[in-house]
C-alpha cells in the first residue's frame, strides 16, 4: 500500500500544529481504554468515513464542525479529549484549534484509524438491516 503524497504546504501546516499539541500512539490510547481511563474519544473524519467504521467507543464530530460543536459534547475544558482521523493529520489540526479555544487536555492519535486497524483495535460498525 503506497503512502499518500500530501501537498508540502499542507504538511508544513500539520507539522506546525504537531509542534504545539500532544500526540499519543495507538497503543497508548488502547491502554487508556483497557484501564477505563476517562476521556472523550472523537473521530474527526468525514461523515462517509465514520459511516463505514470507527474506533470502538468513539463519537463523531467532523473536522469541519468541531470548533462549532465541541461545547455541545465537552463542556469541561479540562476534560481529557483524544482526537483521531484517517492518519493523524486532520486530528492534529483539530487538536491545535481546540487548544487555541481553551481546551487544556487534548491529544491527537498519531496514525489514526489506519494504525488502529493495523494493530487490531476494536471497531464499531453500523448495524445493517436486511
Amino acid at each position: 500500500m503506497s503512502k499518500k503524497k500530501h501537498d508540502e504546504a499542507f504538511v508544513a501546516l500539520v507539522n506546525a500544529s504537531r509542534a504545539r499539541i500532544e500526540e499519543l500512539t495507538v497503543p497508548q490510547v488502547m491502554e487508556m481504554q483497557a484501564r477505563n481511563a476517562a476521556f472523550v474519544f472523537i473521530d474527526v473524519r468525514e461523515d462517509r468515513e465514520f459511516a463505514v467504521d470507527r474506533c470502538s467507543g468513539s463519537i463523531h464530530i467532523g473536522k469541519g464542525v468541531i470548533e462549532r460543536d465541541i461545547a455541545k459534547h465537552v463542556q469541561d475544558r479540562s476534560q481529557r479529549i483524544v482526537l483521531y482521523c484517517g492518519g493523524g493529520y486532520r486530528s492534529a489540526l483539530a487538536a491545535d484549534n481546540l487548544v487555541k479555544m481553551g481546551y487544556t487536555n487534548v491529544a491527537s492519535m498519531d496514525g489514526g484509524i489506519r494504525h488502529w486497524r493495523a494493530q487490531g483495535g476494536a471497531l464499531d460498525r453500523p448495524e445493517t438491516t436486511e
